[in-house]
């Protein structure tokens, strides 16, 4: 049985998240794109079925997208020192640089958001964030 509190409180960061999304700047980037530069960045290397696996999209949607990717020089492949028949993807400094774009723009939105709100609740916001980091934590894979 579900705690109504907890409920109420999913439906909140449910809405939350949606409306960073929703809201967020437009960039050359796609958000599963710039998912996968992020992963790639954190992770390094990846084989292109794993990068699907993560993004929970088809290996022919994922080949697409490393393709769309790499012509704009992004990503590189390489071939899999272990596996000589399968390629790894590596984000590139321009991809990098990209990546750190769009997360910049993504905080100046934030931020302007954040600034509309009272002291209080830019205070309590700030109390949750640990709370908040840890949540995001226990689900990276």
């Amino acid at each position: 049985m579900t705690q109504p509190h907890l409920e109420e409180l999913a439906q909140s960061l449910r809405e939350f998240a949606l409306s960073l999304v929703r809201d967020a700047p437009q960039s050359s980037l796609s958000r599963t794109a710039a998912a996968t530069l992020s992963v790639l960045e954190r992770l390094g290397p990846q084989r292109i079925t794993t990068l699907a696996d993560h993004e929970s999209v088809s290996q022919p949607a994922m080949t697409g997208l490393v393709q769309r990717l790499e012509a704009s020089g992004l990503v590189r492949r390489s071939a899999d020192p272990v596996d000589g028949r399968a390629t790894l993807i590596t984000i590139t400094e321009i991809g990098s640089k990209e990546l750190a774009a769009r997360r910049l723009a993504h905080d100046e939105a934030i931020t302007a958001r954040l600034t509309t709100l009272s002291g209080y609740d830019r205070a309590l916001l700030a109390a949750a964030a640990p709370a908040i980091t840890h949540l995001m934590e226990s689900h990276v894979v």
